[in-house]
Parts: structure tokens; sequence; C-alpha cells
């Protein structure tokens, strides 16, 4: 019988974070999980164990990786190439719990800089915003009869903090202001609940920039209250949100309201002087990959070099091109080649006033080796070794410790390394992006782990949880009707 990945540890979907339409698998993933499914069958026979267990342990986790790699090896050779990239993991790490948690396993410091929840009563009608998501995409939410439950706080710590071994995260502000979405008293309640749990000083904070939506001078006061309010550590914003309102930083349209410099002299007035916004993945309704464009982040970098801009996805375009070597003759530049080309041409070299950041675009592409390799080896060579953060848009894609495990775990082919100059993944580059980097942004001391059990205890308890699943929509027509109420209609 045929069975798709619901059940495997690595999430690899179809599913949306409510920003994109689902991207059907590849004959290449489909494959892999085919081939995982029945690894899973024979190795839990052989440790007599069950199913489920053995997919719910790191066994699970490195079956999967395994798989994906063989496949994507495979597919490579058909073209007469060999892949460009890899998951380090063994045969053996199938078999045997400690030599997976060994190779899937580690101690970095890992600081999450894209995570979300929806705050709300789950004892009050509405819920505009989550109802499009699928209820049957959450067990909890399933047993609740209430689609809700997957997004609350309780989720998130759940998700984040129990299921994966991230350290700190930021709790990032949405593109909706609708009544159950995330406003910064919300986020300020997650981080109250964080000091309870005591992972004190783990949940940061984003102030939401909506500098676009009505007249800009109540906006920017707007932004003024939030940091006299509350311990914003960046600001968020969403450029190309509302369609009819959207801007660029550089205000080189003079179509679009020319707002760009404004706010920012705005942030830097009232700090932090750090900008986060979303630019790539631009499957929103009424939208496209112009809005979404990187385009102006290089001017505008250019012209404030003391502000950070942290360039949310990387301006990653699901499905679209940018996923091969950067060609600096190319005409019209896609994805993540899009950032490059404007940081290029306005003279902004690798590690300065720009970082990219990985939310959902690593997600995505820990699914194809080849174009993982790629986009991270351009990235870390072009906006630079101590420019590239991690994020990863979670709790849409569910608990993140697959994406952390698929990075652990990933290589540059080294053939890719010597032909386009990629850096080779050493623990010490790993360990920058998972978090030291952005502990030296924010200007945060990395912390001691309060975490009192080792790893082979941690695993024992994550073994018996229900299988990790993601929150999002997974069809397109799911996805249009949560993007829909994503997007507008329910302003306050």
């Amino acid at each position: 019988m045929a069975r798709d990945d619901e059940t495997l540890p690595v999430k690899l979907g179809p599913v949306s974070n409510g920003e994109f339409l689902p991207v059907p698998h590849t004959p290449t993933v489909a494959e892999a999980i085919r081939r995982t499914h029945r690894l899973a069958d024979d190795n839990a026979r052989r440790l007599g164990i069950s199913r489920r267990r053995f997919l719910a342990g790191a066994t699970g986790a490195a079956a999967t990786f395994l798989m994906l790699s063989a496949c994507s090896k495979e597919e490579a050779q058909s073209r007469g190439e060999e892949p460009g990239g890899t998951f380090d993991v063994s045969t053996e790490s199938t078999l045997d719990r400690d030599r997976a948690l060994e190779e899937l396993g580690g101690d970095e410091f890992i600081f999450d800089v894209q995570t979300h929840y929806v705050d709300q009563d789950l004892g009050q009608a509405g819920g505009e915003w989550t109802s499009a998501f699928p209820q049957a995409a959450c067990p909890a939410g399933v047993e609740d009869g209430d689609p809700r439950t997957c997004f609350t706080v309780d989720a998130y710590f759940r998700e984040l903090y129990v299921r994966s071994d991230t350290t700190m995260s930021i709790l990032s502000a949405l593109p909706a202001l609708v009544a159950d979405a995330l406003d910064p008293a919300a986020m300020v309640h997650a981080v109250d609940v964080a000091t309870r749990l005591g992972c004190d000083g783990r949940v940061l904070i984003h102030g939401g920039a909506y500098p676009h939506r009505g007249p800009i001078e109540p906006a920017l006061a707007a932004m003024t209250d939030v940091r006299e309010r509350y311990p914003v550590a960046a600001w968020k914003i969403y450029t190309m949100t509302p369609v009819d309102d959207h801007f660029y930083f550089d205000d080189h349209d003079p179509a679009r309201p020319q707002i760009g410099q404004r706010f920012i002299d705005h942030v830097r007035e009232v700090g932090p002087p750090i900008i986060c916004t979303h630019k790539g993945i631009s499957s929103i309704v009424g939208s496209s990959p112009e809005l979404a464009s990187p385009v102006d982040i290089g001017p505008a970098a250019a012209r404030n070099t003391d502000i950070s801009f942290v360039v949310y996805h990387s301006g990653f375009e699901p499905g679209a091109g940018g996923v091969g070597p950067y060609d600096p003759a190319d005409p019209d530049p896609q994805g993540v080649d899009r950032l490059i080309r404007s940081l290029q041409d306005a003279g902004i070299g690798p590690n300065e006033n720009v970082y990219a950041e990985l939310g959902g675009t690593w997600w995505f592409l820990m699914r194809d080796p080849t174009a993982a390799a790629h986009v991270l080896g351009k990235l870390l060579t072009h906006v630079g070794e101590d420019r590239v953060v991690w994020g990863t848009d979670s709790i849409w894609f569910g608990t993140p410790q697959d994406q952390i495990q698929a990075f652990r775990t990933f290589q540059i082919a080294p053939e890719l390394q010597e032909r386009h100059g990629y850096p080779e993944l050493t623990d010490a580059t790993k360990r920058k992006v998972f978090g030291l980097t952005s502990a030296e942004l924010y200007d945060i001391t990395v912390p001691d782990s309060t975490c009192t059990v080792d790893a082979a205890q941690v695993e024992q308890i994550r073994a018996t949880l229900p299988p990790a699943r993601t929150y999002g929509p997974t069809t397109w027509s799911e996805a249009a009707r949560h993007i829909a109420a994503h997007q507008g209609g329910h302003e306050l």
C-alpha cells in the first residue's frame, strides 16, 4: 500500500506556512518517502519494536536522511552528474540509537530568529486567521475539535523547546493585523510563560512595523509607543502587503509610496537599529515575485550602513529559479540571486550590514541536496559566512527538530566547493549559522544550558510523543483560503 510522509520524523510536506502555495513532491522525494517506510518496516522488525516507535526516534530520522541522500544521488547520476550535497548519516545510524544520536545530535547554541504562534482565547468564538488551517493537520486540534489548539502558546513551547534542540527564539510579528494574531502584548505573554518554565531570557520579541498601512505619521508614532512599552529586539516588516500600499526601502519606484527612507530614519531614531524584512516567498494572493523582491536591500543598506538588514527567506522563491550557481552575467536573476545582485550592484560586500535568514527557505531546500548546496554556498560566499542566520518559521512547520538535524548532517560536495568557491560546512560555520552570528547581532550572551537530562533521556521523552506534524495547509485550496484570511479583511 502506498504511504505518504505523514508519520515520518522528517516532515517533507507538501505543506504551506500560509505565505505560499504547497509544492508537490518531486519523484525523488516521493521515492525517498517510499523507501523510508520500507526501511522502517525492516529495521523495526530487526529491533523488535513497533514501526511507529522506530520512526519516532532518531533512527527514523537517520533513515529518512539516508534514503533522501540515496535517491538524490541516483537521480543526479541518471543525468550523468553527482549530487551537489548530501546528508552525512550512516546505515548503522538507522539501527543503533546511540549512533543516530551521535550523528544527528549536537550541543550547538541554536537561536531561531523567526518563530510564530497565534494568541487566542479558545473559549471565545472567532479565530478567522487560523480557522482556514485544516484541523486534521494537528492531532490536538482533532481531539479538541478546534484547529486553533495547534497554534497556542502551549503548542509553541512544546514544538520549539520540548521537541527540538532550540536554545533561544524570537517571536516575529505577523503581516496580518487581526484580533487573533500576535501583537506585542501577546508576545510578552509568551516571554512570561518562558520565564515561568525556567527559560528566562530565552524568548525575544520583534516589534511589528506597519508604516504603509494608513497615514505614515500615526504609524511611526505607533512604533515609538511600542518601543517605549515593550522590550523589542528588532523591527519586523512586510513591505509587500497590503499589495496596494507596497513600498521599497530605497524609494526607487515613484509609483509606490515614498516612505522607505522615512521608515529607516525612524528605526534609527527609536532603535533598535535592526530591520527584519520579508523578501521572497511571494505566492501571496494578489502578489508577485516583483513585490517581494530584495532589489531594494542593497541600495538601502549602502545608504544606511548603521542599520542591520536581516532578509527573511533570503529572497528565495519556492519552485522558481535561483537554486543553481550564481551567474553575474544573468540579466534576470531569480530567487536568492536577486539579493546577491542587489548587494553587488550597491557595493555591499560579504559580512557587512546585510544578513540572510533561512526560515522557510531551508525547509524547502533540505529535500533537494543539490539546490540546498548551491543556495547555502552562494549565501555564505556572497552575503558572508558571518551573515547567514538560522530561522525556521515554526510553528507553521511544526517542530523544527528535523530542520536542525538536516542542517547538522548536511555537507556541500567538494566538487561544488572547488568549482564555485563555496565554503566547507564545518562545525564552526554551522555554529555561526545556528546561533552565534545572531547572538552577536542582538548583543546577547550565549546562555548556558539549563537542561539537566542527557541526550538519551531527551530522546526517550520525544519518542513517547505523538508523531511530529506540520500545522499548515497541505493543498492549494486550503492554502489559498488561509492566505486570503492571512492578508486582509480582518484588520483591527
